[in-house]
């Protein structure tokens, strides 16, 4: 079989990422219309990637936040997005690159999308998170809640 010098396979996921993007930029703008609500998992440790040292000692790894409705802030870019999210009645700022984007889910609509992170030690391996079903009325603070995508993934 002939190489793929194209690198189909990243230009595919390049595309996808622009969904996450277009969706972000919707949200920004308009806000989230109707249920609409975003788990975004991203390699915590991927480059760019800028959280707190707090955040980054809890999950060194991997991180997945929820944009439902308690968030501030959020700005999209071509290359990254970032957001003012609460966890523990403690704001922080995060940013992350779309290249970080492991995972993309709206439970609403049950429509998901995952990537392959490159250029991180161990990306494809999975670590423990907090698992959680789709919460109906998260409390004042659930935007930073991390949860697991499994407990979404048609098995």
């Amino acid at each position: 079989m002939t190489e793929d010098l194209m690198r189909y396979d990243m230009l595919a996921q390049d595309a996808l990422r622009g969904v996450v993007r277009r969706a972000l930029r919707i949200a920004r703008d308009q806000g989230l219309p109707g249920e609409h609500h975003f788990y975004i998992s991203f390699r915590s440790n991927a480059p760019g990637v800028e959280i707190s040292e707090k955040l980054r000692k809890q999950y060194p790894e991997e991180m997945t936040i929820v944009l439902q409705h308690q968030f501030w802030n959020l700005e999209v870019n071509e290359d990254r997005f970032s957001v003012d999210l609460t966890f523990n009645k403690v704001p922080e700022h995060l940013v992350v690159p779309f290249s970080a984007v492991q995972g993309f889910f709206d439970p609403s609509v049950q429509f998901g999308l995952q990537f392959q992170v490159e250029g991180v030690g161990g990306a494809a391996a999975e670590e423990p998170a907090t698992e959680a079903s789709k919460p109906e009325e998260p409390a004042t603070d659930a935007s930073g809640e991390v949860v697991s995508l499994d407990a979404f993934r048609k098995k």
